[in-house]
């Protein structure tokens, strides 16, 4: 093996996001090798996975799943070994052998497997914008104590970090504020009164981009903007007044950074996230993704809408939020996050409406008040008061 082959983890290989990378290692072959892959149900594709790229381990979360997966492996007769548990994923996560961890995991279930990355230094590309919007402080000084490299994966924030200054010590200072694109989701002109009436089905089919339910969901409701603008205050350290967010329907500009002259660089390209996946793992060099190349004679106008425009502010109110919890007390990101996946799950479930979402968000952060969080211990707890008031307020929804 080849010095310069990189060992990888992925986090959440059987989703949206662990497909693709999977799909820019495999063009890759001399750089990137496999050392795990993680999945929470899915034991066919985890199946498949196994026997292309041959990884030493194979962790399942949810143990029946474990045992299925065992008994097709040796069925193949693969060489990996499979685990369950959050143990092996923080494991397999900050395992000796292992030089790079693309975390993919949705939610808050992704945060202990990334602090064990950040803690034994590895090369961290962040998917699981959770992470930081529960992990905060901690996970940040966690990435500095341990010597890790942070990368962030969303399209939104790769974006930036390409658009910004190489040196960070220089972005308070050249940096006039940061601007978060947003397609506006499947409901951008939809008619108000009718939000009530979004079916699970219709929220998850997003224009633009290919997703999970829970990732398609926030869109729809851009929560997924607001939890983007909480993750760029951490990520680049600039206060929340100057992190702005604007409409843009074509996903072509993926974001952009104003600096003090009133210039913007923006960073482009077709919506595949094959693209940020490439760059977090070659950076600093470039490598093919297998992505579409922008065609600029056949691209459509680019237009551009404030979140005040055409009834907005009430149909997309949830991303406020993101400002508002970052002004409150330490945690209140936390609480935040934890609320929102109880309300997306108890949608798709079918137990409350579309509308109500925003609804169980605004009442937990109202009524679940953080202590200051100091470690992974402090904010598990955290998040279980907050899955708690929120589904307080989902019953009395259904009552």
């Amino acid at each position: 093996m080849s010095a310069t082959v990189q060992r990888m983890t992925v986090l959440g290989s059987t989703g949206s996001i662990g497909v693709n990378t999977l799909d820019v290692i495999s063009r890759h072959p001399d750089r990137f090798e496999v050392f795990a892959l993680t999945g929470a149900s899915q034991v066919d594709l985890m199946l498949r996975q196994c026997a292309q790229f041959k990884p030493t381990f194979a962790v399942m979360a949810q143990p029946q799943a474990a045992v299925l997966l065992q008994e097709k492996i040796k069925a193949e007769g693969l060489a990996t070994q499979v685990l369950s548990g959050a143990q092996a994923l923080d494991d397999v996560s900050s395992h000796p052998d292992v030089d790079m961890v693309m975390a993919a995991i949705v939610g808050a279930a992704g945060l202990s497997p990334c602090l064990a990355a950040a803690h034994a230094g590895k090369r961290l590309l962040l998917a699981n914008k959770e992470a930081l919007v529960v992990g905060a402080d901690v996970f940040m000084s966690a990435v500095k104590t341990g010597g890790a490299t942070l990368l962030p994966i969303d399209s939104e924030h790769s974006a930036i970090f390409q658009s910004l200054p190489e040196d960070a010590n220089t972005w308070e200072a050249r940096v006039e504020k940061i601007i978060l694109t947003a397609s506006g989701g499947p409901f951008r002109t939809r008619a108000l009164e009718t939000l009530k009436d979004v079916t699970p089905e219709q929220a998850c089919a997003h224009p633009n981009w290919v997703m999970g339910r829970k990732i398609s969901v926030d869109s729809a409701t851009m929560m997924n903007k607001a939890l983007e603008v909480i993750e760029a205050r951490y990520l680049f350290g600039l206060p929340p007044e100057r992190l702005e967010v604007v409409i843009h329907p074509q996903s072509i500009i993926h974001s952009m950074v104003q600096y003090r002259d009133t210039s913007v660089v923006a960073q482009l390209g077709t919506p595949d996230m094959r693209v940020p996946i490439a760059y977090g793992l070659s950076w600093p060099e470039r490598i093919t993704s297998g992505a579409q190349t922008l065609d600029f004679k056949k691209l459509p106008a680019m237009t551009f809408e404030s979140l005040d425009d055409n009834g907005h502010a009430q149909r997309f109110a949830g991303i406020h939020l993101a400002w508002q919890a970052l002004r409150a007390p330490v945690g209140s990101t936390a609480v935040l996050n934890a609320a929102n996946e109880e309300a997306v799950a108890a949608f798709l479930d079918k137990k409350i409406r579309f509308d109500q979402i925003h609804a169980v968000n605004v009442s937990t952060l109202e009524t679940c008040q953080p202590s200051h969080p100091s470690s992974l211990q402090d904010l598990l707890a955290l998040d279980a008061q907050a899955r708690a008031c929120a589904n307080s307020q989902i019953q009395r929804m259904r009552a």
